[in-house]
C-alpha cells in the first residue's frame, strides 16, 4: 500500500494523544450516557418503548454500519481532514439533539451523531499509529483505551447527574464546547496522512446497513405489530436476505469491507462471535436495568448512575489484573471466564429483581458482572489482532468494533421486545415483570458468548505463540487492503 506516514512534528505525540483521546471519550460516552436519561426524555418529549429504543439504536446502529467506511474514507481523502469532518458533524448533531423539540427529531439527530462518530472514531487509532513511534505505540494505545474505558464506566453516572441537576439536554450540550475546542487544535496540531489506494466498498455498506436496519426495525415494532404482523415479517425476511447478500458479497468481491475468508480462522470467528453476544446481552440489559432503577425502584437519575458503578466501573480496577492473567495464561481462558462471570452476574440480577429489592441484594450481581466485563475487555483487542496477519489488523479491528455495536443495537431491540411482551411501563411490578425475563435472555446471550470464545485456539494448540493466529492453510496469500 502506497501510504504517506505523518510525523509528530507539530505539537508532538502528546498533542496527538490528547486530541484523539478526548474525541474518543466523547464518542464512547455517548454509547451509555443516554441510558440513565431515558425516563426524563420520555417524560419531556413523550414516546413509548419503541421511541426510546431508537434513541439508543439510532446512534449505535449508524455507528456500527458506517465505521469501516469512515476508516476507508479517511485513508483515501486524508485522515486529519476526515477526522475533523466527523468531529464537526458529531458536535453539530449534539447541539441539534439538545434542541430537539420532539422525540422523532431527537432520534434523527442521534443518527447523525452516529455518522460523525463512525467517521471520527476509527481515525483516532490510525492517527495515533501514524504519529507515535513504534516503541511507544503500545503505551499510547493503552492511554487511549483507558480514557475510553473511563467514558464507558462513567456514562450512566454523568448522564444521571446532568439530567437530575441541570436537564437531560446537557448530556448532549456537554459535547459542544469540547468539540469546538478540539477542532482548531486538530487543524493546528495533527498532520495529514493518506493511503490513497484504499478501496471504498459502497455496495457492501449499503447491503449491511439496509439489512441490519430491517432486522432492528422489525424487532422494535414487535410490541405494536406482533411477531407475525406484516411489518415485522417483512423487516425480518428482507433484512435477513440483504445480510445474506452482504455475506455473498464478502466472499466474491475483490476488496470487500469485511472479507468473509477471515472467518475461516477459528480465533477470528470465536472472538467476534463472543464480542457480538457479549454486547447483545450487556448493552440490552443496561438499557432496561438503568430504567428499572428509576421507574421500578424510584431512584433519581444520579442515584441510578451511582448504583451502576460497581458494574460499569469495575473494569478500571480489574483490567490491570486481567491483563496480567492474559499475559500469563493466554487470552482465551481470561475471556471465557470473564464472559461466564458476566452471564452469572446478569443471572443473579434477574433472580433478585422486584419492586422493593434492596441495594445490598443487587451488589453481588453488579460486582460479579463488572469483574466479568473487565476480564473480557482486557485481552479482547489483543485476541482480535493476533487472529489475523499484520496486514489485516486494521480491517480486523474495525470489524470487531462494528460487530460490538451491532450486538448492542440488537440487544436493545431483542431485550426490549421481551420486556414489552412480558411487562411494560406502568406500576413498578409491571416494569419488573418485563425486566426479569429480558435480563435472563441477556444472561443467556453472554453465556453463549463464553461458549463461542472456546473456539479460540489456546497457547498450546497455537504452538506457543500468541493466542489465535490465523490458520495458515486457509489464509489468503495477499493481505486485505484496509
Amino acid at each position: 500500500m502506497n501510504e504517506q506516514h505523518s510525523t509528530a512534528g507539530r505539537g508532538g505525540t502528546v498533542w496527538v494523544l490528547v486530541i484523539t483521546s478526548v474525541a474518543g471519550f466523547m464518542a464512547a460516552l455517548d454509547n451509555l450516557v443516554v441510558t440513565t436519561a431515558l425516563p426524563s426524555i420520555r417524560q419531556s418529549l413523550g414516546g413509548g418503548l419503541e421511541e426510546l429504543e431508537w434513541t439508543v439504536n439510532a446512534y449505535t446502529l449508524t455507528f456500527a454500519v458506517l465505521l469501516m467506511l469512515g476508516a476507508a474514507l479517511g485513508d483515501r481523502f486524508g485522515r486529519r481532514r476526515l477526522f475533523m469532518t466527523g468531529l464537526a458533524v458529531f458536535t453539530a448533531a449534539s447541539a441539534a439533539a439538545a434542541l430537539s423539540p420532539g422525540i422523532e427529531e431527537l432520534i434523527a439527530f442521534r443518527a447523525v451523531q452516529g455518522l460523525g462518530a463512525a467517521i471520527m472514531m476509527p481515525l483516532t487509532l490510525t492517527l495515533i499509529g501514524a504519529a507515535v513511534p513504534p516503541e511507544r505505540r503500545g503505551a499510547a494505545l493503552g492511554v487511549f483505551g483507558a480514557v475510553t474505558g473511563v467514558a464507558v464506566a462513567s456514562g450512566p453516572l454523568i448522564g444521571g447527574a446532568l439530567t437530575e441537576h441541570i436537564s437531560w439536554q446537557w448530556i448532549f450540550w456537554l459535547n459542544v464546547p469540547i468539540g469546538l475546542v478540539l477542532l482548531p487544535l486538530a487543524r493546528l496540531r495533527l498532520t495529514e496522512s493518506y493511503a490513497p489506494k484504499a478501496p471504498l466498498d459502497i455496495r457492501g455498506t449499503v447491503l449491511v446497513s439496509a439489512g441490519l436496519f430491517g432486522i432492528v426495525y422489525a424487532l422494535v415494532n414487535t410490541a405494536s405489530h406482533g411477531w407475525t404482523g406484516p411489518v415485522v415479517l417483512t423487516g425480518l425476511i428482507a433484512g435477513a436476505a440483504l445480510l445474506g447478500l452482504f455475506v455473498r458479497h464478502g466472499i466474491r468481491a475483490e476488496n470487500p469491507m469485511l472479507p468473509m475468508r477471515l472467518f475461516r480462522s477459528r480465533a477470528f470467528l470465536g472472538i467476534n462471535a463472543a464480542s457480538l453476544l457479549m454486547f447483545l446481552g450487556m448493552f440490552g440489559s443496561i438499557f432496561l436495568l438503568s430504567q428499572f432503577l428509576q421507574n421500578g425502584l424510584g431512584h433519581s437519575p444520579t442515584e441510578a448512575g451511582l448504583r451502576m458503578l460497581p458494574w460499569t466501573g469495575m473494569p478500571i480496577l480489574v483490567a490491570p489484573l486481567a491483563g496480567y492473567l492474559s499475559d500469563r495464561f493466554g487470552g482465551r481462558p481470561v475471556v471465557v471466564t470473564g464472559l461466564a462471570l458476566q452471564a452469572l452476574g446478569l443471572g443473579l440480577f434477574a433472580l433478585v429483581i422486584e419492586p422493593d429489592v434492596s441495594y445490598p441484594a443487587q451488589l453481588p450481581a453488579l460486582i460479579i458482572g463488572g469483574v466479568g466485563m473487565a476480564m473480557y475487555f482486557a485481552p479482547a483487542a489483543s485476541l482480535v489482532l493476533s487472529s489475523v496477519r499484520p496486514g489485516e489488523q486494521g480491517i480486523a479491528s474495525g470489524a470487531n468494533n462494528a460487530l460490538r455495536e451491532v450486538g448492542g443495537a440488537l440487544g436493545v431491540a431483542v431485550l426490549a421486545a421481551v420486556f414489552a411482551a412480558q411487562g411494560g411501563y406502568g406500576p413498578p411490578q409491571l416494569f419488573a415483570d418485563g425486566t426479569v425475563p429480558a435480563v435472563w435472555i441477556g444472561a443467556g446471550a453472554v453465556a453463549l458468548g463464553a461458549l463461542a470464545a472456546l473456539l479460540i485456539p489456546g497457547r498450546r494448540s497455537a504452538g506457543g505463540t500468541a493466542p489465535g493466529p490465523v490458520d495458515q492453510d486457509t489464509a489468503d496469500p495477499e493481505p486485505a487492503a484496509v
